[in-house]
């Protein structure tokens, strides 16, 4: 599903649905509260290492209704496009993929994050959604270059984004405050002329 520019820097664009037989990526609803709420905190000890430091409200449902109107209009302002993963045979909400920091001018890229619920992980899920994604940043949204850092500590992370094409450039110090440190990361990218494997391998 292919849009201009144009579109997508409007004030209200089309959503964005993005789908395969299995896997769908679109944007969060206040409706998906509960959804989210049972996955997060199951998941909370998986997903603290890797993230900043949960907020004293973070589960609430008053704070999710406030990142989902955050979310819409960072999209409508053309600064991110803030997914959610969802199992397409049952509906069910298995992680998030957010294409964020996006810049245009002579930059014309974005920087990604994702998510995983502890049951789904370690599945193929993420690769698949992935693989979803990248299509849309190269080709709908016309963007260059794609980049994603993290913690040499989470392998798991860095095969993912090798097995997709990604790669690594450098090691950036206290880079982001994770789980309460400032945290190194490395950098990985994708460019949209390296694209090509990671689009046509098959799922």
């Amino acid at each position: 599903m292919t849009r201009s520019v144009f579109r997508f820097l409007s004030r209200q664009p089309d959503p964005v649905e993005i789908a395969s037989a299995t896997h769908l990526l679109r944007l969060p609803k206040i409706s998906d509260y509960r959804q989210w709420f049972l996955l997060r905190s199951e998941s909370r000890a998986f997903l603290e290492p890797w993230e900043p430091t949960w907020r004293a409200d973070e589960m609430t449902e008053s704070a999710f209704r406030t990142r989902v109107i955050r979310n819409e209009q960072e999209f409508s302002s053309g600064q991110a496009v803030p997914l959610f993963l969802i199992s397409r045979p049952d509906n069910q909400l298995m992680g998030g993929l957010t294409i964020g920091y996006i810049r245009r001018g002579v930059a014309q890229c974005c920087m990604i994050g994702y998510w995983m619920g502890e049951r789904y992980a370690g599945k193929g899920h993420m690769e698949q959604a992935l693989r979803l994604a990248l299509p849309y940043i190269f080709s709908s949204l016309q963007l260059h270059r794609v980049e994603a850092a993290c913690i040499p500590e989470n392998q798991r992370s860095i095969r993912l984004l090798e097995k997709v094409g990604f790669q690594r450039e450098g090691y950036l110090r206290e880079y982001l405050k994770i789980n309460g440190q400032w945290r190194d990361h490395l950098m990985f990218s994708l460019l949209s002329q390296d694209s090509a494997p990671a689009r046509n391998s098959s799922n």
